[in-house]
């Protein structure tokens, strides 16, 4: 044993196997033997550092060192190792601790492996020449069958499978290809196909064939993937084919192509068929929408002469308004006495707005609890309280697209309000019970028979919720300051009633229609609908006959019937606006509205403003 640096352990280094003791604490080789020389070409003039052949790094021998301690003794494969020269080493690398009393030394052991595959692939190759020609003769019984196979797997194949070699030469040809090109295998083993079946375009364009994706599968290793194609089969008509050719290699050298087809012919034919089809019921379909917009615009342009009627001023007014704002964007606040016809207006500003093929979603807010509110608004998920069993969209989301109509809007809670707003400013709305937020984008149109200003004052109405929704308002005077509209209306109105109660429709007498313009109708357009519809069903002798209650505020309701909050105030109101009428505007003086009320004309201002009365009321 030769001895790189000498140790009283160096006899250990009994073996042939390149061998070395290290003392790992000073990375010192403390000695060899000649195997191990050569393999590391180890010299005194390297130091003796076994580092020195670890080219990355101590790291992964470190890890094996303290496997050896730990165990005694280890192998390993992944520390990368070299020579003096830097050239890598392939080496399988064992180490048994040599214990000292001072320092434990390493007895490392490396194993080559690439002389030990040698080694295999000699003692394989001398196994198979001892087995003699026998097994020589079992081999090529073995391939010869595996080609056998291989070949049935390939004419079984529904898909023409054919391969070619580096020069474009026809190499093998399955069964179904021969079957749907009609080109036996003799007629192509051996031959250029490109120029016997992929020659010209389906529009007889010539087809060169380094423009063929086939050849840039076979000559620069591309695999493509075609959609749609010509093949010619041998009786000259083309066949419509999907096809992939996929290059492919001899000991990685590019030997050729695979290419593996499909007939879709009739499959063109149909989609063919299909389309037409499709085509032809998007034009009845178009027609019909053209049909049925039309039929849509005759409806609504018939019904906008039924929905708001009157040629008064403040009628003309009104229906101006709508169509300035109508194919805008802006939420519109509309406010006027109940019955006055508020729904109306919010239904024509919708028809005549882009979002007329979309839903106009009416809500009444005073019309549910407040304990279902936010779950009509809003909507909710199964669970989320009880007796919610599936789950439901609010109206934000049904209105998605369309008009969000809120009557009412001042019966809102508070918290309601807030909750609305967010929504709104947002485009979210969040259903009771559920942490998705789902977008919305609609309109809101707000209707209210209340100040909303008085409301705001009184703490009872959100102020920034009032300003979102107050972009464009709008103002419906009620009946009684637009008489005009009257006689109008009262005709309308008799026509619907005996269409709807199938009675021949009587006459309006001048009479009859002087009271109908002279009565003050507290319940507005509402309340003329009733009356009416009252007067076509007891009229029988032609003529139409009405009744109303007389004086200056309409009577109670029956013996012992109590007026609402809400009907008391409207009387407050309505008596207010009579005598402001009858003095012309005159609050103060002998001849004044305080004098004909019996109160100081302070306090008549004061309610005026509190009622939010301005001069157009009484004019």
């Amino acid at each position: 044993m030769n001895t790189h640096r000498p140790e009283n352990d160096s006899r250990a280094l009994l073996s042939l196997t390149p061998t070395l003791i290290l003392d790992p604490a000073s990375d010192t080789i403390l000695a060899a033997n000649e195997q191990a020389i050569a393999l590391l070409q180890l010299d005194a003039a390297q130091g003796g550092l076994f580092s020195r052949h670890l080219p990355d790094g101590p790291a992964q021998m470190v890890v094996f060192a303290d496997e050896v301690a730990h165990r005694g003794s280890a192998w390993s494969r992944k520390v990368a190792l070299c020579a003096s020269d830097g050239s890598p080493l392939t080496l399988e690398l064992r180490g048994k601790l040599l214990p000292r009393r001072d320092t434990p030394h390493l007895l490392l052991t490396f194993i080559d492996l690439k002389e030990l595959e040698l080694r295999a692939r000699i003692a394989e190759a001398a196994e198979i020449q001892r087995a003699g020609l026998f097994e020589w003769h079992r081999a090529q019984a073995f391939f010869s069958e595996l080609e056998r196979q291989n070949q049935l797997i390939l004419n079984a194949a529904g898909e023409g499978i054919y391969g070619v070699n580096a020069d474009g030469k026809t190499t093998f040809v399955n069964r179904a290809a021969q079957e749907m090109l009609g080109w036996t295998a003799e007629d192509l083993l051996g031959h250029d196909i490109h120029s016997q079946i992929h020659h010209h375009h389906l529009n007889g364009d010539h087809y060169p064939s380094h423009d063929c994706p086939i050849y840039q599968s076979f000559r620069f290793e591309q695999v493509n993937r075609i959609e749609d194609e010509v093949f010619w089969r041998k009786d000259g008509r083309p066949i419509r084919v999907e096809y992939v050719s996929t290059p492919i290699y001899d000991q990685k050298v590019l030997a050729g192509a695979v290419v593996i087809f499909r007939d879709i012919t009739e499959r063109k034919k149909n989609e063919r068929l299909l389309r037409e089809a499709m085509d032809e019921v998007a034009a009845l379909r178009d027609r019909l929408e053209q049909e049925n917009a039309y039929l849509q615009e005759a409806i609504i342009s018939e019904r906008a002469h039924h929905d708001i009627i009157g040629t008064s001023p403040a009628t003309l007014q009104v229906l101006a308004k709508i169509e300035m704002v109508s194919r805008t964007a802006a939420n519109v606040l509309i406010t006027g006495e109940a019955g006055t016809g508020k729904a109306l207006v919010a239904s024509a500003i919708h028809k005549d707005s882009d979002r007329r093929r979309r839903p106009l979603i009416h809500f009444k807010c005073g019309s549910v609890s407040p304990d279902t509110l936010d779950s009509e608004l809003f909507g909710h998920m199964r669970g989320a309280f009880p007796g919610a069993l599936r789950d439901a969209p609010g109206k934000l989301e049904l209105a998605h697209g369309g008009t969000l109509h809120l009557d009412d809007v001042t019966e809102l809670t508070m918290e309601s309000q807030g909750q609305l707003l967010s929504a709104l400013q947002s485009g979210e709305v969040r259903r009771l019970g559920d942490t998705r937020a789902r977008q919305i984008d609609l309109r809101v149109i707000a209707s209210s028979s209340r100040n909303l200003e008085r409301e705001v004052a009184a703490g009872r109405f959100r102020e920034d919720l009032y300003f979102y929704l107050n972009v464009f308002p709008i103002h419906f005077t009620p009946l009684r300051e637009r008489t005009d509209d009257i006689p109008l209306l009262a005709a309308h109105l008799l026509r619907l009633a005996c269409k709807r109660l199938n009675r021949r429709t009587p006459i309006i007498t001048e009479g009859t229609m002087r009271t109908l313009t002279r009565y003050p109708w507290p319940g507005n357009v509402r309340e003329l609908a009733n009356v009416i519809e009252r007067g076509a069903i007891v009229s029988t002798e032609g003529k139409l006959i009405v009744e109303l209650r007389t004086g200056p505020n309409p009577e109670p309701r029956g013996t012992g019937s109590v007026l609402t909050e809400a009907e008391i105030e409207q009387m407050k109101v309505l008596n207010l606006i009579t005598c402001l009428r009858e003095t012309g505007g005159r609050v103060a003086g002998p001849n004044g509205a305080a004098a004909l009320l019996g109160i100081r004309p302070t306090t008549l201002y004061s309610r005026i403003k509190t009622y939010g009365l301005s001069p157009s009321d009484w004019r």
